[in-house]
């Protein structure tokens, strides 16, 4: 893959972290504002010094401006990155097109990045969790994030390795097993969090990782469907594209 395609393909990602952003800034505002709303509203309740410093930053404006450029920008950087993932793994897991690929990808990174570390730290709304271990369980968390990826990694390179002993079927099986089974002993032996208040709402708590993982969700799927089709395009252009690619690079030396 030359350096022109990539750059192609890099940009196009950019622009499909841009669209699944949008689509993720939607239920981030409808689904995940509310309930933070909620926590900070149980958290004033529940605060026993009524004097706040001055707020540098408006709610209002955390929940729109902030929220969008937060999102926005993420999905831009997280499609740039997804997008180099992506001529790296290209060919190299299997023989699929590009659209099959690309959402392959997104559904291995939304597991590995984001499902697989959240199932052992789960996302908490604001007014739960010590603030003095705010770094432990940031730490903690990273860790089992990277312990996630290099996982999928081995994963997929023992699945390659097994294949043609086992054949394709049951090297996936195999090499899934494997991936269950570390991912299990990493839970098991990395230390849990459980710093939630006892009376805080349950309900809230649980709503609150719903649209946390649906924030997640929506911003891998849409990422996969739009740039597999931009990158479809490139990799793969139909005949007629084709056609009027060549008719334009032959009448442009005519134009001269």
């Amino acid at each position: 893959m030359n350096s022109a395609i990539v750059r192609n393909l890099l940009v196009r990602g950019m622009l499909a972290g841009l669209a699944a952003g949008l689509l993720a800034l939607a239920v981030a505002y409808f689904l995940g504002e509310p309930r933070v709303d909620s926590a900070i509203a149980y958290e004033d309740s529940h605060s026993h010094a009524h004097e706040h410093g001055v707020e540098l930053v408006s709610r209002t404006m955390q929940s729109t401006g902030g929220l969008a450029t937060g999102v926005l920008l993420y999905g831009v950087a997280f499609g740039g990155i997804a997008a180099l993932a992506y001529c790296f793994a290209l060919g190299r897991i299997g023989r699929f097109g590009p659209r099959a690929s690309a959402l392959l990808l997104s559904g291995a990174g939304l597991l590995a990045v984001y499902v697989v570390p959240f199932l052992k730290y789960p996302a908490n709304p604001p007014s739960v969790g010590d603030p003095d271990t705010i770094g432990r369980r940031t730490t903690l968390y990273f860790l089992m994030m990277v312990l996630s990826v290099l996982l999928a990694v081995g994963t997929v390179i023992l699945g390659k390795r097994l294949a043609p002993r086992l054949g394709t079927w049951n090297a996936t099986i195999a090499a899934g097993a494997f991936f269950v089974l570390a991912v299990g002993l990493a839970y098991a032996f990395l230390p849990a969090v459980n710093e939630v208040p006892k009376d805080f709402s349950g309900t809230l708590l649980w709503q609150f990782r719903l649209a946390a993982l649906a924030i997640q969700l929506t911003l891998w799927t849409a990422f996969g469907l739009v740039f597999g089709l931009l990158a479809e395009r490139l990799l793969s252009p139909r005949p007629a594209d084709a056609g009027q690619r060549g008719t334009t690079a032959q009448a442009a030396p005519a134009a001269r």
